[in-house]
């Protein structure tokens, strides 16, 4: 197998390859560096790249495979980190010039465990400043371009990570998720994104260790690469007091040989009209979406009842904002996101009466959503409400005739799955007649991330695509 095949072929395969030495982890990793020394310069993926860290754990584990040392199931395969993730001894900006020599003084418990592993860390991935906006840029990296057309952004804030993955530049990449952060950039950039339900990845650090609506996860090429990396990653830990226990599920074989017959699926175009969605990705989506009873499932269009959630949304949103990164704004205003600004000072206008309502209506909308998975199995819908948008102006001032106010309007379809934290994930189902790549989005109900997961690979095995790569022009 060549270099370049090697930075194609799947996690999972990587991995069996080690494992049977018929390629060394520094097969593997050298190819992935070579790839992101000809090819990161073009998408702008990456912002930090740690070869020589990199060779050396490759070594390492070349070594132990050739003394038959026991060996973790990502043993020699590279990955990469969303730079929001702290790293022991490597860089970690945040995409914020305040950040610009941070270094963490420990790792992230999802880092221990991928290093535990024996995953092999290529680097950190661009994202917006402290992943604030769905769009990646910022005045420390630049921007990160979509590789199936360098004019028109990657999504965000795990734009960097989703990007690399679809370039062939590391066949995992772990992201996070609060509004749609892995979600909407795997839908732009073609690739797969899973938002675990709140809890099955340890968050630590974490100031904000009770923030029940953002999600670390990871983006792969393919459901069964997700699936392994995620396996690696779940799990309890005391220093996250919001993990869930283990609960007895094999997720690295989760989505083998699954069977998802029987299964009730509801489809909406837009959430029964909270959602401003694209009519040609509403029409992708429902071409996609009638996959399932091919499947064995049945199929309805019904939509939970989304009510007014923007406002609860955004006041939780920005308390956390301000709880988090409050104190850097009137020394470093001039020099950040003017989008982060707009929600600091939001968050500073806010009563203690408002972050409670908030947090009733919060409530209330996570009955309504439980009611709806009572009738419902999983609900399917379009994942970003538009292909991916010009680098230059990429808020789109409407969509589908409504005006857009900011980025929360066109991610709707998105963090209506944060706001009650429902397992979600978005795999590719289509593209455009430019060849933008259009994401489906496959929702559970409560802590239902097992049958998120099969049902995401049974329409994978159905509606394949893990063989299209970009060109990059």
């Amino acid at each position: 197998m060549n270099s370049d095949e090697l930075c194609w072929t799947p996690a999972r395969e990587l991995a069996r390859l080690i494992r049977v030495k018929d390629v060394s982890p520094v097969e593997v990793v050298d190819a992935a560096l070579d790839r992101i020394a000809r090819v990161n310069s073009k998408i702008n993926a990456y912002c930090t790249v740690t070869a020589d860290q990199a060779r050396a754990a490759a070594r390492r584990a070349e070594e132990a495979v050739i003394r038959g040392e026991p060996r973790g199931p990502l043993h020699g395969v590279p990955y990469s980190l969303k730079d929001l993730t702290p790293t022991a001894g490597i860089r970690t900006t945040m995409g914020s010039v305040i950040f610009e020599h941070n270094v963490p003084q420990e790792d992230a418990i999802l880092v221990e465990r991928l290093r535990g592993a024996g995953a092999i860390l290529l680097g950190k991935t661009n994202t917006p400043e402290f992943g604030c906006k769905p769009f990646t840029d910022n005045r420390l990296f630049g921007a990160t371009a979509n590789p199936w057309s360098l004019e028109r952004s990657a999504g965000g804030s795990s734009g960097g990570a989703a990007a690399a993955v679809a370039t062939g530049l590391g066949p995992l990449a772990e992201g996070s998720d609060l509004a749609g952060s892995i979600r909407q950039p795997a839908s732009w950039c073609g690739v797969v994104g899973f938002k675990p339900s709140q809890g099955r990845i340890a968050r630590y650090p974490n100031q904000t260790a009770w923030n029940a609506m953002s999600s670390n996860g990871p983006i792969a090429r393919t459901v069964a690469d997700v699936a392994l990396m995620f396996a690696v990653m779940t799990g309890p830990d005391p220093r996250d007091p919001l993990a869930l226990p283990h609960t007895g599920e094999d997720w690295a074989r989760i989505a083998d040989a699954a069977s998802i017959r029987g299964l009730r699926v509801a489809w909406t175009p837009d959430l029964g009209g909270a959602a401003a969605v694209d009519p040609g990705v509403a029409a992708i989506c429902r071409k996609a979406a009638r996959v399932f009873p091919d499947l064995g499932c049945s199929l309805e269009d019904a939509s939970p009842e989304i009510g007014n959630i923007r406002d609860p949304f955004l006041a939780l949103n920005a308390s956390l904002r301000l709880a988090s990164i409050g104190k850097y704004l009137d020394q470093w205003r001039e020099q950040m996101d003017p989008i982060l600004v707009r929600r600091l000072e939001l968050g500073r206008s806010l009563t203690i009466q408002d972050v409670a309502r908030a947090e009733v209506e919060r409530s209330a909308y996570h009955h309504r959503l439980r009611r709806f998975f009572e009738r419902y199995d999983l609900v399917v819908l379009p994942t970003a409400a538009i292909p991916a948008s010009p680098l230059e102006s990429p808020m789109p001032a409407e969509i589908a005739g409504r005006q857009i106010r900011d980025h929360l309007d066109m991610m709707v379809p998105t963090y209506a799955f944060n706001l009650s934290p429902y397992p979600a994930i978005s795999v590719p189902c289509g593209r455009t007649e430019s060849g933008l790549p259009i994401g489906l989005q496959i929702v559970g109900g409560w802590r239902q991330d097992a049958l998120v997961l099969r049902a995401a690979a049974g329409f994978e095995t159905a509606a394949p695509w893990a063989d299209r790569r970009p060109a990059l022009t």
